[in-house]
């Protein structure tokens, strides 16, 4: 982790909100417990409530697959060096195929033995990161297997997911106990 103290802590179930106690009752009644990020965010109402709408849309409205959709969220994680958002997607991850050693793939790069338009997913990170431009040979690949849709999706993941990176790097997000962590290490 870049902080090892949170720069905001996350507020304490004492501290919610009616509105805020709502939102984390059907995470309590499951008997788990909300995730760092929702108590942190929480602390903004407002904002967690419209990035909350976007960020449903790319968990399970995109058209992208699961898969394309994690290779994307994880290569971004890696590349902000966001352990949080990392760990956080190692686990959900798994239920999208992708396995351990894809985990470490997916640190390497497009050279690591991906199929084309896997490569080209990671090399669009690497130059919206860097860029925020997509090169026209990366393009051209991902127009062959993405529909329209599908490429706009893959760009707000991108860009969601950075700035989601961004902000649990400045906040300080801490993972919680069994998230694993760039090394595979689980805290806790």
């Amino acid at each position: 982790m870049r902080l090892s103290e949170p720069r905001i802590p996350p507020l304490s179930e004492q501290d919610l909100s009616e509105e805020q106690a709502e939102l984390i009752a059907p995470t309590l009644a499951r008997g788990g417990t909300p995730a760092t990020v929702i108590m942190t965010l929480m602390h903004h109402m407002p904002l967690f409530t419209n990035l909350n709408v976007l960020g449903r849309h790319i968990m399970s409205g995109s058209s992208l697959t699961p898969r394309q959709r994690e290779i994307l969220i994880m290569r971004v994680g890696w590349n902000t060096q966001c352990e949080y958002q990392w760990g956080q997607h190692v686990l959900m991850s798994q239920s999208a195929g992708l396995s351990a050693e894809d985990h470490e793939r997916i640190k390497q790069g497009s050279a690591a033995g991906w199929d084309e338009l896997e490569s080209a997913l990671l090399t669009a990170v690497d130059e919206l990161l860097a860029d925020t431009m997509i090169g026209d040979a990366t393009w051209g690949v991902l127009g062959q297997h993405l529909a329209t849709e599908q490429l706009i999706d893959m760009i707000f993941t991108v860009g969601h997911y950075h700035m989601v990176a961004m902000s649990l790097n400045a906040i300080g997000v801490q993972r919680e106990a069994g998230i694993p962590g760039f090394d595979g290490i689980q805290d806790g």
